[in-house]
């Protein structure tokens, strides 16, 4: 932990020294007006409690133009290439603009996402009974490291569009994108590898995972269970009264957008989600102590939606590689990731931000600030399984607890170390107030969560 922090912050270090200089002439003490191009350069060496140790080099490349909309920027260019040590992997392009069409803000994002050991507990929150080797290591419902896992590698791409309705403030949201699931059982000889005896896994024929008794129980359907083709297209709109886009200060971020896969344009199934989402920022200091909170719903409204797509969040903008939960780094921090999944639920984080410090080095500027959460949700529409628990003959509450669903909550704190209010180093912990759901969550990361 202390040395990815190390490496973090020296990679910081080398962002601000690559970063290209402003010699304008309205920068203040307190803040330099950044303009043209700006480089934010480090390695990928962080942390999640959910993905392991990742390695690899993230790029950041920012236009301010004139300056004129500092700290907002004309263009963002991302690139990353990492792995985390339990075997997921990003290699993602993502572009951010309102300028290169005039009057629209264009979002792009082409992204392949390969993960050995992605989570799976199985459906409906709390109805699905988790149980750690630390709680009850004889319970049928464990066996091995990898019981709540199977493998899934996804390519993405994806586009979306936002242009003004009234104002500055309102806007219509539209967007396309494809999404392949290529989803298998976890490969067993491969994790091991070079493992001692007594590390080694069984094998599946053995000690079937979670994921391969769900497919035997018919939970799982045939044509699923080795994922398929997602093409959707979004329609919406926004209400944006943000002072930044990065940890704003003030104002409302609200959304609501429809999502609709057909066969009609190349999609394996037919289904439509509705997703409403509401943020605001209520200054208490000015610049300095913010309350943040976010408050969400999203429903399957028409169709059926694949039990692999079932995790993805819909939202007008992708803000990170993933926006899968719920539970995790993108949305309740400390739970397990993607320990709630369901047709429908709400979910919603609220966080006190602090900025103590403000600063400049290499003639970039600089601030450290901190923020406590807390973290919670629950499903609200169930995916409908009673007619296959009846045909289960093993000892349904080793795996089911019918009617047990509730909010799932964490509570945790954060550090953060920002340059040019747009780059922004994230350490984050949660913990999480049920074992149902996991112990704690620890996060290093870019931004804020929203």
């Amino acid at each position: 932990m202390k040395k990815a922090l190390l490496f973090l912050f020296l990679g910081f270090m080398v962002t601000g020294s690559l970063a290209k200089q402003s010699d304008d002439s309205s920068k203040t003490s307190d803040d330099i007006v950044k303009t043209g191009w700006n480089l934010g350069l480090l390695p990928a060496v962080a942390f999640n409690s959910d993905l392991g140790f990742e390695y690899g080099v993230i790029a950041n490349l920012y236009y301010y133009g004139d300056g004129s909309h500092y700290p907002n920027y004309d263009h963002s260019l991302y690139f990353e290439v990492s792995r985390f040590t339990k075997g997921s992997g990003i290699y993602r392009f993502y572009y951010d603009s309102e300028y290169l069409i005039p009057g629209i803000r264009l979002t792009a994002d082409l992204s392949y996402l390969p993960d050995e050991a992605y989570d799976f507990y199985g459906f409906n929150g709390y109805e699905s009974v988790y149980q750690s080797k630390w709680q009850n290591e004889d319970a049928n419902a464990y066996r091995t490291r990898m019981f709540y896992n199977y493998q899934r590698n996804l390519f993405r791409i994806k586009a979306d569009f936002q242009g003004q309705l009234s104002g500055k403030s309102v806007r219509w949201i539209a967007g396309v994108c494809g999404r392949n699931f290529d989803i298998s059982s976890v490969d067993i000889e491969k994790l091991n590898e070079g493992k001692d005896k007594d590390e080694k896994l069984p094998p599946l024929s053995e000690e079937p995972g979670l994921y391969e008794r769900y497919i035997d129980w018919g939970l799982i359907p045939q044509d699923e269970k080795n994922g398929g083709l997602i093409s959707t297209v979004k329609a919406g709109v926004v209400y944006d009264t943000r002072d930044k886009l990065q940890n704003p200060s003030t104002g409302i971020w609200t959304e609501a957008v429809v999502v609709a896969s057909h066969s009609a344009i190349g999609s394996d199934e037919n289904f439509a989600k509705f997703s409403l989402t509401h943020r605001q920022y209520l200054p208490l200091l000015k610049e300095k102590l913010t309350f943040a909170y976010r408050l969400g719903y999203q429903g399957t409204v028409a169709g059926h939606a694949p039990f692999y797509y079932q995790p993805i969040i819909e939202t007008s903008v992708l803000t990170g590689a993933w926006n899968e939960g719920l539970g995790g780094q993108r949305s309740i921090r400390g739970v397990n990731r993607n320990r709630i999944v369901g047709d429908g639920f709400v979910y919603g984080n609220f966080e006190l931000r602090w900025i103590p410090f403000t600063f400049t080095i290499a003639n970039q500027n600089f601030y450290v600030g901190f923020n406590g959460f807390f973290d919670t949700g629950r499903i609200v529409q169930e995916i409908q399984i009673e007619d296959e628990l009846e045909n289960i003959g093993t000892p349904q509450e080793n795996y089911f607890n019918p009617g047990a669903e509730s909010f799932h909550s964490s509570a945790g704190i954060g550090l953060k170390l920002a340059m040019n209010w747009n780059f922004v180093l994230s350490v984050e912990y949660g913990h999480a107030m049920d074992p149902q759901d996991g112990n704690s969550g620890l996060y290093i990361a870019l931004n804020y969560l929203f």
